[in-house]
């Protein structure tokens, strides 16, 4: 696919979908396109750019050249002059910038919620949290509207909304990637982190971004993952810590070692980083500007960084003793490991239990993913299925430098991903849409069927259509074609309720894809809207909207 029919598809999506909480900042469509027609001209000139044909959204308080950087404050915007380096060398590769993203404010949550830009919702059910801090480039990415999106992780904010959306996060150890250009929540911690969709396309993009490294050579064997003790992983969302032990034994089976790891010393550095001297370089970061008060501040996250204005000097450098000391329990703890296995989070909140208790919920959603920064760890969020019909992730988490490992055990645990067509109630803006995303699907594009099908507008609750095959006056019928781990559509088809089956639909390219149809004895009384040429068009034409096939 070209840049430019990549951009008009991004710029489709993002109208289809409607989620505005999303941007801060969005490029017009027509500045997009021309930086699009350049990466073109430079691809069919024979130069080689890995990233061609990509849409980038980045979050709010990295540098992009022409977009004010506001951190998630808007009385604390600049406008920057060049991209930071993280940006440009993934623009350098070929990709173009849609935007800049929403955040808690100066990256300081782990939910999404801590914006004037208002609250994230999560992509999979909008009544919960998206996580955060980025919240906007993670549900950018979950719903299709970016393939890649750049991230930052002090605490866990590039890996947690991976978790809570059903996607790939990815931070190499602090300093692995460059932060200039990034305003900074703990610069001695921050990272610059990926969000993908699949492991290789995170991958790719931290390959572009990343200095150059020395990685730390590993004795042969099958790959030596450590687990906690049974117990060891505290309280979790109910089906969590089953689906946890579903993910070390689906390591076991691809025959990794599982060992038993004790989990103190990486429980003890995470409570360090809110509740020891390390949170005063958040106000070294932006104290002096929070301390002039504004109406564009959170409450809460003016509370924490005005808080830690006070911490004493002495106290900074005990901890900075203390967490020398949790590093060589860590250290030993691990052995030669490749990797420790954790669930990414703790639970999978909703908007009203963040609002009820935001710096409660908050703490312990950073329960697994605080210490890594504090120890010079690397860690990777996947995907490992889902939970009441949301999703559930783990982390890798692994010595510095050692990103490509991680993403080697990560391919154990990934389902081979199988296309489905949909034309009703699973479409983008659809009331069961969220299910798709849920089960960690992806949207890929919009199809249509051969010109073999006919459409109805069945009686059920919510309202859909059925699609059948006809032998004679058939149409091309619009829909849009998905992506979802093979694992998930086993989950969709099991609860499918009739007179809904799956079968092998004929799109207009001659390929053939599972994709939703409908039992022929439900047509019975049932409106045939083949006519409107789709379900979306069905729906804007009995809405008084559009008038012809969409």
């Amino acid at each position: 696919m070209s840049a430019v029919d990549r951009v008009r598809r991004a710029y489709a999506r993002i109208a289809a979908v409607d989620r505005p909480e999303v941007w801060i900042d969005l490029r017009p469509q027509a500045e997009a396109e021309a930086e699009a027609a350049l990466v073109d001209a430079r691809t069919a000139a024979g130069e080689h750019l890995p990233l061609a044909g990509t849409v980038t959204a980045v979050k709010g308080n990295i540098d992009v050249a022409g977009l004010p950087t506001t951190a998630g404050c808007p009385d604390y915007a600049y406008l920057p002059e060049h991209d930071a380096p993280a940006v440009a060398r993934l623009r350098a590769a070929g990709t173009v910038v849609l935007g800049t993203t929403n955040l808690d404010q100066f990256a300081t949550g782990l939910v999404g919620t801590r914006s004037p830009y208002g609250a994230v919702r999560g992509s999979a059910d909008p009544a919960r949290i998206s996580g955060g801090s980025s919240s906007g480039s993670a549900v950018a990415v979950a719903l299709g509207l970016a393939d890649l999106a750049l991230g930052t992780d002090t605490a866990g904010s590039g890996r947690v909304p991976a978790a809570l959306n059903g996607i790939v996060g990815l931070k190499g150890a602090p300093g692995r990637v460059p932060a200039d250009g990034v305003v900074p929540a703990c610069r001695s911690l921050d990272c610059v982190s990926v969000l993908a969709r699949t492991v290789g396309e995170a991958e790719d993009a931290f390959r572009l971004l990343a200095d150059p490294a020395v990685v730390p050579a590993r004795a042969p064997g099958p790959w030596r993952i450590a687990v906690p003790a049974p117990g060891a992983l505290g309280e979790l969302a109910a089906g969590w810590a089953e689906a946890y032990e579903a993910a070390a034994d689906r390591l076991a089976a691809a025959g990794a070692e599982l060992r038993p790891v004790d989990l103190a010393p990486f429980d003890a550095a995470a409570a360090m980083l809110y509740a020891g001297a390390f949170v005063a370089e958040r106000y070294a970061a932006v104290g002096a500007f929070v301390d002039k008060g504004g109406p564009g501040l959170d409450p809460v996250v003016r509370g924490i960084v005005t808080a830690a204005r006070d911490v004493p000097a002495h106290r900074l450098y005990d901890d900075l003793a203390e967490l020398a000391r949790l590093r060589e329990r860590a250290t030993a703890a691990l052995g030669d490991a490749d990797a420790l296995l954790l669930p990414t989070t703790t639970a999978h909140p909703t908007l009203a239990e963040v609002a009820a208790d935001p710096v409660g919920v908050n703490t312990r959603l950073g329960r697994f993913t605080n210490s890594a920064n504090l120890l010079g760890l690397c860690a990777l969020a996947v995907p490992a299925g889902t939970v009441a019909g949301l999703p559930f992730g783990v982390m890798l988490v692994g010595p510095a430098h050692t990103e490509e490992r991680l993403g080697a055990v990560a391919r154990l645990l990934a389902d081979r991903p199988v296309p489905l067509a949909v034309f009703g109630a699973h479409l983008t803006g659809q009331p069961l849409n969220g299910q798709l995303t849920a089960l960690g699907g992806r949207f890929l594009a919009e199809v249509g069927t051969a010109e073999a099908y006919r459409l109805h507008a069945l009686g059920t609750v919510p309202p859909k259509p059925g699609l059948v095959r006809t032998a004679e006056g058939g149409r091309t019928v619009r829909g849009e074609l998905w992506e979802l781990p093979a694992a998930g559509l086993g989950t969709l088809l099991a609860g499918l309720p009739r007179p809904m089956a799956l079968g092998s639909v004929e799109l207009s390219d001659g390929r053939l894809v599972p994709g939703f149809l409908c039992e022929p004895a439900a047509l019975d009384g049932a409106e045939d809207i083949t006519a409107a040429g789709g379900w979306a068009a069905h729906l804007a034409q009995r809405a008084g909207g559009a008038t012809g096939p969409s």
